[in-house]
């Protein structure tokens, strides 16, 4: 049976998939170590006990999130190799060094405050620990930016000669490169994705503990700054994600026709379809429910604006059009339900029922893992939108992987369903079961194991190790 599948697409699926639960966890560590900075700043700023005990309440999720998603992250980079060989030999001397930039600036950076962060509140005093907790948050943006900067340069290449044996090579500039025509665009629509993902998961534990007890000071902080994080932040997305098409329009016309589900061109103004079934083969969207010219307004700002269709793109070329189209409209319809959700709570606040409206409260609980659904659907939109290119217009997917067979390709992805299920699934359990239980005064932070450090070489003994006595260790000195 499996020799009779296509190991094009099951690498693909096994990308897809191991990407898919990558993408999670930096989504959450970007965002949220963002908000720890935050916390720990109105601690030190205002003294007020209750920033100090969340800060150790998330970072402790924080601490797991960013471990998984170091973990998740590492299989990707060995897949460059096993099954898009072809695509590496011809774009690594491209992508190559900017994902090196990643590891040399953002995963260094990172991994330098990280200890202290966790660790080093007791060692090395508030202010230092401050700027290790700031620069742990730089060092997750930095990496969004280098990793967004290689995955913007596959969608609009720019700034690249081809060699002799038909490599990418960097021009005169690698600034052309790096910043490419889309990346300030997706650059910036990502995070935001990141701060409101991180956002309604914040809300969303607020909003568990507050339907418990709506007295609870903790849950009524976070809910409250989630809250105003989803107000103020989920319209600056939607224009960033208006400018971000737009940029689309320009560069990969056919994903955004992939997206609007227009087959036809529409010389006199094109309808947006809201709802509808795609259907490639009779190349028309069944049952379409449309608002006519509203595409044209929204993507020329005239209702009379031309807009081409697929019909204008060789069948080859097109991207799957379901795919896309429904991908793109889950985005939409989360970050519809994110505005509604920042506005509900603006009139709760203004009405001062912030903490009393339990319809508000479950309703953001419901929407706390919204923010997860809408980046992946997001990334599908991208990403299967840019088919059949891996390079868009230069380099097919078809071209790019390795010569392996399909049962080759298929046991390890079945591996990898099997082992991320497992162990991803109960990281995530330990992060649920860490969310479920309310911040409390004097919160414990990351522990210390009670034997002091694993000694790798020698034969001293920490301080508690000595048989002949045992040291207490003071309270206090096992917190973060």
């Amino acid at each position: 049976m499996l020799q009779d599948l296509d190991a094009i697409l099951l690498a693909r699926i096994q990308f897809a998939f191991t990407v898919s639960f990558h993408f999670f966890f930096p989504a959450f560590s970007i965002g949220l170590a963002s908000y720890l900075a935050v916390l720990e700043g109105l601690w030190l700023k205002t003294g007020e006990q209750r920033y100090h005990d969340l800060f150790k309440y998330w970072l402790k999720i924080f601490a797991v999130t960013f471990a998984m998603g170091v973990v998740s992250g590492i299989v990707l980079s060995y897949q460059f190799g096993t099954n898009w060989a072809v695509f590496s030999d011809r774009a690594g001397p491209v992508i190559g060094p900017l994902m090196a930039y990643e590891v040399l600036t953002a995963f260094f950076l990172e991994a330098g405050f990280l200890g202290v962060m966790l660790f080093g509140m007791e060692k090395v005093g508030r202010k230092l620990h401050f700027a290790a907790t700031c620069m742990v948050a730089l060092g997750t943006f930095v990496s969004a930016f280098w990793i967004l900067s290689v995955n913007s340069w596959m969608q609009t290449p720019t700034g690249f000669v081809m060699g002799a044996n038909g490599q990418f090579l960097p021009g005169e500039s690698w600034w052309d490169i790096v910043f490419n025509p889309s990346f300030p665009y997706r650059l910036v629509h990502t995070v935001i994705a990141a701060y409101l993902t991180t956002a309604f998961v914040v809300g969303g534990v607020g909003a568990w503990h507050l339907l418990k007890d709506r007295t609870n000071p903790h849950a009524r902080t976070m809910f409250s700054m989630a809250m105003w994080m989803a107000a103020i932040v989920a319209p600056v997305q939607i224009l960033a994600g208006d400018l971000h098409g737009l940029n689309t329009l320009e560069h990969q016309p056919a994903k955004i026709m992939a997206m609007e589900g227009h087959f036809e061109s529409h010389p006199n103004g094109a309808p947006l379809i809201l709802f509808g079934i795609p259907d490639s083969e009779e190349e028309t969207v069944h049952y379409a429910v449309e608002i006519p010219k509203a595409s044209s307004l929204i993507l020329k700002h005239d209702p009379d604006a031309p807009l081409a269709g697929l019909d204008t793109i060789p069948k080859e070329n097109r991207p799957p059009v379901e795919v896309v189209f429904w991908s793109f409209r889950v985005m939409v319809a989360i970050g519809l339900a994110m505005l509604g959700i920042g506005m509900w709570s603006l009139l709760a606040r203004a009405r001062r029922k912030l903490y009393d409206w339990r319809w508000l409260h479950r309703a953001a609980l419901v929407m706390g893992p919204s923010g997860f659904a809408a980046v992946l659907a997001g990334w599908i939109t991208t990403e299967v939108g840019r088919q059949p290119w891996t390079i868009y217009g230069l380099l097919r997917t078809a071209d790019s992987a390795s010569p392996l067979d399909a049962p080759a390709v298929a046991t390890s992805l079945v591996a990898f369903v099997i082992v991320y299920f497992a162990v991803f699934g109960a990281g995530t359990w330990y992060i649920l079961r860490l969310m479920s239980k309310s911040p409390m005064p004097g919160e414990r932070g990351v522990k210390h194991g009670e034997k002091g450090p694993i000694r790798t070489s020698g034969i001293t003994p920490g301080p508690t190790q000595n048989p002949g006595r045992r040291e207490t260790i003071p309270d206090g000195e096992d917190e973060a």
